[in-house]
């Protein structure tokens, strides 16, 4: 085994992928094409983004990924010689390598995208039966984080169907497809973040962890609050998957993106931040407002996001509107908290059509003493909520969350 693919028992039922320089063991932060330009991607489009992610303030904040979508090659062939994938010389001039040179000038990292398919999601040549190749191809071409789809996959290599609930989904064909391409990234000589994009088929979540830094666990995200309900649900009941080295990917933020209101998009930045998702930023920079800025920026939620000492991710303690463990894709679990090395963090999402009120009521919050005394602090405000003694009542608007920082112990 080679000596960058060191296994470590992360958790208990998968092992993590950790990679030279810790890369992947926090969740990457960054920001994609696709949601932006979809197929209409080029050089000029992806280096504005670059430089805007250093002027509106993201790189200093953590930012750090500019990934190319799909559409960024010759959609017919490859080099009948090399066999490389031929990036389009209309869109690339300078082709990857260019861009990924001019992207790390800024002090930034750059993304590309493939399919363990034969072809693309849009129809591009795809890498299975060439994942030796691209995997050098885009090594030599400087690039630092693949994310992997999972479009056109031949009949071969479907998955026999699962007998029982313990079938061991790390056998199966879909997990083998994504680990030969992980083997063709560890044997470079350049460390590539490698993001599985399978859609949560094959329980990836319960082999993602030794095989890729992080794995898509549903269908795409659309930027509307039923999708981020639906996808914030099932996530509910596979948090203990995360840690270190392997995150749950809930899909890309949709933050400045359709018919999402500004409470809605505080929602779900904040509970992709809590629950420790890759946060990749999928909209036009050129066109995202203040308000949105702000919300990518907010210095709380990153910091619990990216904490280097506890790699767990918040999870809920009450379900709110229904019983604890009720499956709901309307009304998901709204009582969260998680471990950090700033304090307790506890959010509170409003899932109903009104405003409300909701307590953070410290004798069900894990690790509070029933009758403490808390410092607590609005993450949205930064405004001290003073010393709290049993928990806290707040107006939580429709669709919004509350966030609060518990700290240490206080004297009311």
């Amino acid at each position: 085994m080679s000596a960058t693919l060191l296994l470590l028992a992360a958790l208990p039922s998968a092992l993590g992928l950790a990679r030279p320089d810790s890369v992947g063991t926090l969740p990457a932060l960054g920001w994609n094409s696709w949601n932006a330009y979809f197929c209409d991607v080029n050089e000029t489009k992806l280096l504005s983004a670059a430089n805007l992610i250093v002027s509106l303030g993201l790189k200093d904040a953590g930012y750090e990924y500019v990934n190319i979508d799909d559409c960024w090659s010759i959609k017919d062939r490859r080099d009948e010689t090399t066999q490389q994938i031929i990036p389009d010389p209309n869109k690339f001039p300078n082709g990857i390598i260019g861009v990924a040179s001019e992207i790390h000038n800024l002090g930034l990292k750059t993304g590309i995208y493939s399919s363990a398919g034969t072809k693309t999601c849009a129809g591009y040549p795809a890498s299975i039966g060439y994942e030796s190749i691209d995997a050098a191809t885009f090594a030599g071409w400087g690039i630092d984080y693949l994310k992997y789809d999972n479009c056109y996959v031949p009949g071969n290599w479907s998955d026999a169907s699962a007998s029982g609930d313990n079938y061991d989904y790390s056998t199966s064909n879909t997990a083998e497809r994504y680990r030969i391409m992980r083997d063709a990234l560890v044997a470079q000589n350049r460390t590539i973040l490698y993001s599985l994009c399978e859609w949560g088929q094959a329980n990836v979540w319960t082999w993602g962890n030794e095989t890729g830094n992080s794995w898509r666990t549903t269908g795409d995200i659309t930027p509307d609050w039923d999708s981020v309900m639906s996808i914030l649900n099932e996530q509910t009941f596979i948090s203990n998957y995360t840690d270190f080295t392997g995150h749950n990917d809930p899909d890309m933020l949709e933050v400045g993106n359709g018919n999402l209101t500004l409470t809605e998009t505080r929602s779900h930045f904040a509970m992709w931040a809590l629950m420790k998702a890759p946060l990749i930023i999928g909209t036009d920079l050129d066109k995202l407002s203040q308000e949105n800025l702000d919300i990518l920026l907010n210095m709380y939620l990153l910091a619990f996001n990216q904490d280097p000492i506890y790699g767990a991710p918040a999870e809920p303690y009450k379900w709110g509107v229904n019983a604890d463990q009720t499956y709901n894709r309307t009304n998901p679990a709204e009582f969260w908290s998680g471990a950090s090395s700033n304090g307790t963090i506890v959010a509170m999402l409003n899932t109903l059509e009104s405003t409300r009120t909701m307590r953070a009521d410290f004798s069900e919050i894990p690790g509070l003493d029933a009758d403490g005394q808390y410092k607590m602090m609005d993450t949205w405000t930064g405004e001290s909520a003073g010393c709290v003694e049993g928990g806290l009542d707040a107006q939580v608007e429709s669709h919004d969350t509350a966030v609060y920082l518990i700290q240490e112990d206080c004297e009311c």
